[in-house]
């Protein structure tokens, strides 16, 4: 039984989370997470905009196909048909680990639409780190693979994405494992991990110094998930010379949940 709204795009079911009134923002969460990752970060949003944040199919309560391409037309074609859905023609965006170039991608494609954009530990570039690279083999060699989305599995992702232990409680735990009871789930979670392809990241690195929006660049410096994360923030910031960077110096991969008010905070900031 679904505990959020949901609306069809794209002939799926797309759960989320929708707070405040004012001109939209949409948060774009990675894997293997959902909207429950921005639940604390969207209060600050939502004193003066309309905040939105979805499960993206693959995750959360959205609908999990199998053998679905989970590439960037497939979340093209999500993207257009729930704001479409939602009443929203122009919208901020954040986007956080795979969010990241899935909102990039979406916002390149449509130019103005996307009237501000901030990033937050994210991936941008063709040019993947090992550690990428390991994610993407686990994710498709089937003993790893079980292991990886396993609750247990959940629970040492969610683990090594956090700078200090203490930020990672029980109900968050629960919620990120709560998605992926079933076997099904947890392949189409795999699967959702590996579908960006490469040639997407090209043509993003192709466009990047075309992006003539507010952009905004946040992060957690002991990411130990994306562990270039620092690297990736510089090159963004040589590549859109007007973004404005900040760093978080004891965040890690999920900052959201280790700085939610400064996070909010800074979005609140940047969106208002």
């Amino acid at each position: 039984m679904s505990s959020l709204p949901t609306v069809q795009a794209a002939g799926l079911t797309v759960a989320y989370r929708d707070l405040g009134e004012g001109p939209p923002v949409l948060l774009l969460h990675g894997w293997p997470t959902s909207s429950f990752l921005w639940r604390r970060v969207m209060e600050p949003i939502a004193a003066r905009n309309r905040v939105v944040a979805l499960d993206l199919p693959g995750y959360g309560e959205s609908d999990k196909p199998l053998g679905a391409a989970y590439d960037f037309d497939f979340y093209d074609a999500v993207l257009d048909e729930f704001t479409s859905a939602l009443g929203i023609a122009q919208t901020g965006l954040a986007g956080h680990d795979l969010g990241g170039p899935i909102g990039l991608y979406w916002a390149l494609h449509r130019p103005g639409r996307v009237t501000k954009l901030a990033l937050l530990n994210t991936l941008v570039y063709p040019e993947f780190s090992e550690a990428v690279m390991q994610f993407v083999a686990a994710c498709t060699t089937p003993e790893v693979r079980d292991q990886l989305t396993a609750p247990q599995g959940l629970e040492a992702a969610m683990r090594l994405g956090l700078a200090a232990d203490s930020a990672l409680t029980g109900e968050v735990v629960a919620a990120v494992q709560a998605p992926f009871a079933g076997e099904e789930a947890r392949l189409a979670l795999a699967q959702a991990g590996v579908g960006v392809p490469p040639e997407g990241f090209e043509e993003i690195a192709r466009r990047l110094p075309s992006l003539d929006i507010p952009v905004r660049l946040i992060y957690g410096a002991q990411d130990r998930i994306l562990p270039d994360v620092a690297q990736t923030m510089a090159r963004l910031a040589g590549d859109v010379p007007h973004a404005k960077l900040t760093e978080l110096p004891d965040c890690g991969h999920f900052l959201q949940e280790e700085a939610p008010d400064e996070v909010g905070r800074l979005l609140a900031e940047f969106f208002a």
